[in-house]
């Protein structure tokens, strides 16, 4: 059984497929919404949204102290765990074949962002604390945190009925879902 891609005590992750990065610089995203820059990473708890290649759009969908059972069991599946991702059938390919790098950089300097804080930055350059590690098997990884993994053929009905309920719920890349 492979562990989990998470970071240990002091550290927080940026995934990448991109194996040769040396130093982390703040940038400001195309499609970032806000306009300072940032270095970007996440702790344990939002690895699993990001174990997807970079532009594939997903919907990802899990229980939180105000969900009801009647929602987790309609969109999660009664004894099926607390959380969900969907991709559409279209990036099946692309998530069997990427080669996924994980970062390990520390934690210091880095601060929430987001409310509720979805990921943290850094407003100054981060060195890696050592090379990039080849992340494992993605679907293998899914299957161990005990997290779905859906195929869809379309995102936005599931994307429709997940925002309107009471659970948690991120979408990542969802420009690039079909319309």
């Amino acid at each position: 059984m492979m562990t989990f891609m998470r970071p240990d005590p002091g550290e927080v992750l940026h995934f990448s497929e991109d194996p040769t990065i040396e130093r982390f610089v703040p940038h400001v995203a195309v499609t970032a919404a806000q306009s300072e820059a940032y270095v970007w990473a996440v702790g344990p708890e939002r690895c699993p949204d990001y174990w997807f290649p970079r532009d594939c759009p997903r919907a990802m969908a899990w229980a939180g102290p105000h969900t009801t059972e009647e929602d987790a069991a309609r969109i999660i599946g009664s004894g099926c765990g607390e959380r969900v991702h969907a991709i559409e059938y279209g990036w099946l390919k692309a998530l069997m074949d990427v080669r996924l790098y994980a970062y390990r950089l520390p934690a210091d300097g880095f601060e929430p962002i987001g409310d509720p804080p979805h990921a943290v930055v850094s407003k100054v350059p981060v060195a890696p604390l050592g090379p990039p590690e080849p992340v494992p098997d993605l679907f293998e990884l899914h299957e161990e945190a005990g997290i779905q993994l859906r195929l869809l053929d379309n995102l936005w009905p599931f994307w429709n009925e997940v925002t309107a309920s009471t659970l948690e719920f991120s979408g990542i890349r969802l420009r690039n879902a079909r319309r």
